[in-house]
């Protein structure tokens, strides 16, 4: 990890831990996301590089990513299903060219989205428009349309702050409506990279894993931000490398009055999974450096 001085982004909520892993696997906002931005899922369209309102991830931008506007996106199938969002396989790629696997987030249409647990997320977010603040605040339904076009331009600028920092998260490719284009992380054949919940490393790897976990919290302290959803589900295992993922719920630990718990809570879930596969760390010290690093204590 490098060491960096930024201004930290405003932070979101989403709890996406669901167990049904299918093996893959800032920006102020005046109004809602319309849910009919959104690509259509025909089996094979043009890719969306250039659609209306697209929104593209941090330059220099990686290699392997396709923008030319010939390619043709092709849905591949699900790779994981959540409580606001799934995630879909989709292949870009230039016919007779090169092609590259992404993972699509899409979030769910207002009416099956489940927000009862975004309250202590939401706290010190504002708009700009008070009409749009009192409707996220009453939960109406404008106002939770408006709350999943901020999770999923949340986890946007998240993703592309982080990433041009150092840490290792999913290379965000761009954003249309609520759906998120993202790095697929795992093999060119498909194969998903698991979850640290699912793995099972030497104590080698454990420590190696501990360490670059540490490293992540740093920056992402440094930054005055916590992941806020952090647990063995939203990390993953990519062959020696450990990535963070689901970030829209990132959180400001200075503005947040919530945001020391929320850190502590994060250190203490990891720390508790290391501590059941034989490698015990003390979670308290983690904390309070930290909490010094962004600033707090």
């Amino acid at each position: 990890m490098r060491d960096h001085n930024f201004a930290s982004p405003r932070r979101r909520r989403f709890d996406d831990d669901d167990p049904t892993f299918l093996k893959r696997l800032s920006h102020d906002f005046d109004t809602a996301w319309d849910a009919s931005d959104a690509p259509s899922e025909d089996d094979d369209t043009y890719t969306t590089w250039d659609a209306p309102g697209v929104l593209h991830g941090p330059e220099p931008r990686p290699g392997w990513v396709v923008t030319e506007l010939a390619a043709r996106d092709a849905e591949l199938g699900i790779l994981k299903t959540g409580k606001e969002a799934d995630v879909h396989l989709v292949e870009r790629a230039v016919p007779g060219g090169r092609r590259t696997l992404l993972a699509a987030k899409r979030y769910r249409a207002a009416e099956h989205r489940m927000f009862h647990r975004d309250a202590g997320y939401l706290e010190g977010r504002r708009v700009r428009e008070s009409r749009v603040t009192r409707a996220m605040a009453g939960r109406t339904s404008f106002g939770r349309e408006a709350i999943a076009g901020q999770w999923a331009a949340a986890e946007f600028a998240a993703l592309g702050q982080l990433w041009s920092l150092g840490v290792s998260v999913p290379y965000p490719v761009q954003l249309l409506g609520t759906e998120l284009m993202l790095e697929f992380v795992g093999a060119p054949d498909g194969t998903a990279a698991p979850r640290l919940a699912q793995t099972r490393p030497s104590r080698p790897e454990l420590e190696s894993l501990w360490w670059q976990l540490v490293d992540g919290l740093r920056v992402l302290a440094r930054a005055g931000v916590a992941h806020g959803d952090l647990s063995p589900y939203n990390l993953l295992v990519d062959g020696e490398r450990l990535v963070f993922i689901d970030l829209p719920q990132i959180v400001d630990i200075v503005i947040n009055p919530n945001g020391a718990e929320f850190l502590a809570r994060d250190v203490s879930n990891v720390a508790r999974w290391f501590a059941g596969k034989g490698f015990a760390v003390d979670p308290e010290p983690l904390v309070v450096e930290l909490l010094h690093d962004a600033g707090v204590r």
